[in-house]
């Protein structure tokens, strides 16, 4: 079965640092672990019809979690995709709002 382009990205990350960059153009995406930067550009290009020049991505490792005396426990750890759009392509909608 063929994923779709709705497949590879999960969410969008709204932190301040990602907020900082959207001047520049650059938007900040949760997507699947085992997706590629090929895949990526894709998608991105797919759901919001914009040009992508650069996708840079990392592996976020879970951070350690505890509630009282229980023993620790784990985040999952997850696949963060940095977009870098051309200077002539349209912002994405989504990330307008925010700032």
């Amino acid at each position: 079965m063929a994923r779709t382009a709705y497949d590879v990205i999960i969410r969008p990350i709204i932190t301040e640092q990602s907020m900082e960059d959207l001047d520049i153009k650059k938007y900040v995406f949760e997507v699947a672990k085992d997706a590629n930067k090929v895949e990526i550009k894709q998608a991105i290009e797919e759901i919001f019809g914009v040009t992508v020049i650069n996708v840079t991505t990392a592996i976020v490792p879970g951070k350690k979690k505890r509630q009282g005396a229980m023993p620790a426990g784990y985040q999952k750890t997850w696949k963060k995709a940095v977009v870098k759009l051309s200077a002539d392509s349209k912002d994405i909608e989504l990330f307008q709002d925010m700032v």
